[in-house]
């Protein structure tokens, strides 16, 4: 069997945390391609922040940025995109809800597409199918 991917899940903390829930659940699927160590910060924008963040980005192949109706405003998610861009660490947006119009973090770039979340989708991105 191929050797999981890390992932590193960024998400709007204050509206997205559920979807956060379920998504870190599918790494526990046996045909998961991917590991998830919760990796959120839990405190407020301030002091070394942005330096937790990167060094909990350490050792990750993957950021799935997880889309939101709120995302956009949400100052952590973007600052986490804006990290792993500076790190060169791979990434993909992922659309939270099928229902819901999802925005993308203020950091994305526009060609950033933001992708339906499906099984089969997820693990075709987490392999680099984008």
């Amino acid at each position: 069997m191929a050797t999981k991917k890390r992932v590193f899940i960024s998400f709007d903390y204050d509206h997205d945390e559920d979807a956060k829930t379920m998504l870190a659940g599918q790494a526990k699927l046996p045909d998961s391609p991917f590991d998830f160590t919760d990796a959120s910060v839990k405190e407020p924008l301030s002091g070394d922040w942005r330096e937790k963040v990167r060094r909990r980005m350490a050792n990750i192949d993957i950021v799935i940025g997880l889309c939101g109706e709120h995302t956009h405003t949400a100052k952590g998610a973007a600052a986490e995109i804006e990290i792993a861009q500076e790190k060169s660490v791979s990434y993909f947006l992922l659309a939270a809800y099928a229902d819901k119009t999802c925005t993308k973090p203020t950091s994305a770039k526009a060609t950033n597409k933001v992708y339906k979340w499906t099984w089969d989708n997820l693990k075709q991105l987490i392999a680099g199918g984008r």
